[in-house]
C-alpha cells in the first residue's frame, strides 16, 4: 500500500509538470483553433536560450530566466504574426502543417546552434529528498510542482479578474462576437502565442533542470498531446486533470511493469480516450456536417 501511495504522489507532482505545459496548447486552440504541434520544440528552445544567457554568457540565473522569458513572448508574438495569422481563413490543416514546419525549423535552430549536445543548469532549487512519514518526495519534483501551482492559480486570477484576460475568453467563445464588442481578436492571437512560449519556457527550464537541457525536451513535450486530447483541446480544467492522470499512469507503468514502457503508456491511454470519447474527458462535442 505504501509503494502504491508513493507511485501516486510521484505522478500527481510530475503530471502537474505536464498540465502546465498543455495550458499553453490549450489557449492557442481555445483562441485560434490551431492544434500547436510546435508547443514542445518552443519549450526545448526557450530552455535552450536560457543555457546561452546563464551557462554560455555567464550571466546571473534570474537575468537568463527572465531573458529567456521575454526572448520567448517575443518568439511566439513572431510565429503568429509571420505564420500562422497569413493562414486565417485557410482549412484547418493548413495551420496545422505550418506548426509541424515550425517545429521542424526550431529543431533545426537548436541543433545548429547547440549541437545537440546536453547541458546542465546551474542549482537554483532545492534537492535532496524529503520523509513525510513512509513517503519519500524528491524535491526536484516537488519545487517545480509547487511553481506551477502558484502559476495556475496567477493565470487563473489573470482570466478572470483582467480585462485582457476577459477579452481573451471572450476570443475563444466567438471571434465575430467578440470583434462586435470590441476586442482587437488579431492582438489577443498574438497575446495568446506571446503567453504560450512563456508558459512553454518555463516548462522547459523547470524540466530542463531536473533532466539535463537537450533536445530531448523537445520530445518529452509531444507527451502533452495525450494530455491535452484526455482532458478535451478545448478545456483548461481538463488539461490539469488530463496532466494529472497521465502523470500517475506512467508511474504505475513504470512500477509495475518496465520503466521504458512510460514512452508509450501516455500514447495508449489517448487511444483508449479516442475511441470511448473522442472530445476528451472535458470537451465539447462538435459535430461536423460535410
Amino acid at each position: 500500500m505504501t509503494d502504491l501511495l508513493q507511485i501516486i504522489v510521484s505522478g500527481l507532482l510530475v503530471g502537474g509538470i505536464y498540465a502546465f505545459m498543455a495550458l499553453g496548447m490549450v489557449l492557442i486552440f481555445k483562441a485560434t483553433g490551431v492544434f500547436n504541434f510546435a508547443s514542445g520544440h518552443l519549450m526545448a528552445l526557450g530552455a535552450f536560450v536560457a543555457i546561452l544567457i546563464i551557462v554560455q554568457l555567464g550571466l546571473p540565473i534570474w537575468l537568463g530566466i527572465i531573458g529567456a522569458l521575454v526572448i520567448a513572448a517575443i518568439s511566439g508574438i513572431l510565429a503568429e504574426r509571420l505564420a500562422l495569422r497569413r493562414l486565417i481563413g485557410q482549412p484547418h490543416m493548413s495551420a496545422l502543417m505550418a506548426t509541424l514546419a515550425l517545429a521542424y525549423l526550431t529543431q533545426g535552430v537548436i541543433l545548429a546552434a547547440w549541437q545537440g549536445k546536453i547541458y546542465v543548469l546551474p542549482e537554483f532549487l532545492p534537492t535532496g529528498p524529503i520523509n513525510l512519514g513512509a513517503i519519500v518526495i524528491d524535491s526536484e519534483l516537488l519545487w517545480p510542482f509547487i511553481i506551477v501551482v502558484f502559476l495556475f492559480g496567477g493565470f487563473a486570477i489573470f482570466f478572470a479578474r483582467t480585462k485582457i484576460g476577459l477579452g481573451m475568453r471572450a476570443t475563444a467563445e466567438d471571434h465575430q462576437l467578440a470583434q462586435l464588442k470590441g476586442i482587437n481578436v488579431k492582438f489577443v492571437f498574438a497575446l495568446t502565442w506571446a503567453i504560450a512560449g512563456v508558459l512553454g519556457t518555463v516548462a522547459g527550464i523547470l524540466m530542463g533542470h531536473r533532466m539535463g537541457v537537450s533536445l530531448t525536451l523537445a520530445f518529452v513535450g509531444f507527451r502533452v498531446i495525450p494530455v491535452v486530447l484526455l482532458g478535451g483541446l478545448d478545456s483548461i480544467n481538463g488539461a490539469i486533470v488530463g496532466g494529472l492522470i497521465i502523470g500517475i499512469v506512467e508511474r504505475l507503468v513504470a512500477g509495475y511493469f518496465d520503466p521504458w514502457l512510460t514512452n508509450i503508456a501516455p500514447f495508449i491511454v489517448l487511444l483508449i480516450i479516442m475511441i470511448i470519447r473522442p472530445e476528451g474527458l472535458f470537451g465539447q462535442e462538435r459535430i461536423e456536417r460535410v
